[in-house]
């Protein structure tokens, strides 16, 4: 991928006050330029040769290809899970006006270069 495509990074929270840390940070930082807080979820999962459920809250996250391994760094230093749901998409169509106001918000003159 080039260093200014768009990927979707997708993760969880524990709950809703460590999504909105995880939020604002990552915002501020300059490592994304949006992110979608939802719902909680019911997540059902293997763990260590058990099946075990937990409410979730799902983020959705912004960025570009180029930022995505420091915002991957950053969400596992953030999360209290020993493995946290971190995937990355490519998105290969959009709103050129959007995906360019992420490549924008996401760049060293975004907020967290002002």
């Amino acid at each position: 991928m080039q260093p200014d495509e768009i990927v979707l990074v997708m993760t969880t929270a524990s709950d809703l006050l460590l999504a909105k840390r995880i939020a604002h940070l990552v915002i501020e930082e300059g490592l994304a330029a949006c992110i979608h807080i939802g719902a909680p979820v019911l997540s059902v999962y293997s763990w260590k040769g058990d099946v075990e459920g937990a409410e979730e809250i799902p983020l959705s996250i912004k960025t570009t290809w180029a930022r995505q391994e420091a915002l991957v760094s950053r969400i596992k230093a953030l999360h209290p899970y020993d493995v946290p749901e971190i995937i990355v998409l490519p998105v290969i169509a959009g709103y050129g006006p959007y995906l360019d106001w992420v490549r924008e918000s996401t760049s060293s003159t975004g907020i967290a270069g002002s």
